[in-house]
């Protein structure tokens, strides 16, 4: 049974009246009490029926999604999350347009919300390439008054209002810590395969693991991270040449998509060659590769979820109502062979 405002109400210990002006962000509530009502969200995984009060007011939302068209599996599943909330659209008040454009391309990306701006929706979510162009177009989007959300790579010092998406930096550590404790004081060299350091969250990425595994693993020799631009061809080409001239990688972290390539490279290796591998995005190809011994561990984040709650964001902000920071935090799932859902 889902939890209620009711609920929140008895787990924190305040009225009815008191959980509608937090989720409203109406003032008249001390900075504890709202605290208080914000962890029984948290701890009940409240989610706010926005659907049903926009019904009421009978209020459709026009939101258009930009999303790179790239061939990896990561993104077609982002997609199709997309499409399924094209598909509810009736139920939840909304219209969404999905628009592609090129990967790891600012100018494209910036354009194309130029375009956007003159369409004047509610809102725009768009997977963020690091560029001046795009955070100057966020800010003329934010001048029209229309909301915006990062989806899965932030763009962090722009107007964005939201970022729907992991901790970055912290599945960098754990990679590390994972790759660290599996090869467990063994010597020898790490690899490291990108999409483009043009994309924060494979930035972030690497700063978290390299962080980790020089402070705490400091027998491992790191190489120079590859960037494959998340193209699975482009990936098994690049890997395969890498272990022509390192035999002595014993372990590889996979901080983008492009995971079909690299495992591709990977079975081709005698088994006794094969490095320990940390991979993102439990995806058809890494579930088997977990399977099949292959992949040690996938870090996974859910595209459902970052596409739901980019839909909620928007709505709010569209509505200048807050960000129940609770309910929107994304979480990042650590799957081995043993726990494969």
């Amino acid at each position: 049974m889902k939890p209620t405002v009711h609920d929140i109400a008895r787990s924190a210990g305040v009225s009815l009246a008191t959980v509608d002006r937090v989720l409203n962000g109406r003032p008249g509530v001390r900075r504890i009490t709202q605290e208080k009502v914000e962890e029984a969200i948290a701890v009940l995984g409240y989610v706010r029926d926005v659907a049903a009060a926009n019904l009421a007011k009978g209020r459709t939302y026009a939101f258009t999604f930009v999303l790179p068209e790239n061939d990896n599996s990561f993104m077609i599943g982002l997609r199709e999350e997309v499409e399924q909330a094209v598909g509810r659209s009736g139920a939840e008040r909304t219209r969404i347009r999905v628009v592609d454009v090129p990967p790891f391309d600012g100018q494209a990306l910036s354009t194309m919300l130029e375009g956007v701006l003159a369409e004047r929706p509610d809102g725009v979510a768009f997977v963020a390439v690091e560029s001046s162009d795009v955070q100057a177009a966020v800010a003329r989007l934010r001048e029209a008054g229309i909301a915006v959300v990062t989806l899965v790579s932030d763009l962090p010092g722009s107007q964005r209002h939201h970022f729907a998406g992991i901790d970055n930096h912290a599945a960098g550590r754990t990679a590390a810590n994972l790759l660290g404790r599996f090869l467990s004081g063994r010597d020898g060299r790490v690899a490291m395969v990108a999409g483009s350091m043009l994309v924060r969250d494979h930035r972030e990425r690497l700063e978290g693991f390299l962080s980790v595994l020089s402070e705490d693993f400091p027998r491992l020799a790191i190489l120079p991270v590859i960037e494959a631009r998340d193209d699975p061809a482009i990936a098994e080409e690049l890997v395969t040449g890498l272990f022509r001239r390192y035999p002595d990688v014993i372990g590889l972290y996979s901080l983008g998509a492009g995971n079909r390539g690299i495992l591709k490279a990977v079975r081709s290796l005698p088994e006794a060659r094969r490095p320990v591998i940390i991979a993102h995005e439990l995806t058809r190809s890494t579930r088997a590769a977990l399977a099949d011994g292959v992949v040690d561990a996938v870090l996974n984040q859910d595209a459902g979820h970052e596409v739901r709650s980019a839909i909620r964001v928007l709505k709010a902000k569209a509505d200048g109502l807050p960000v129940i920071a609770a309910q929107e935090r994304i979480r990042i799932d650590i799957f081995l062979k043993d726990n494969l859902p």
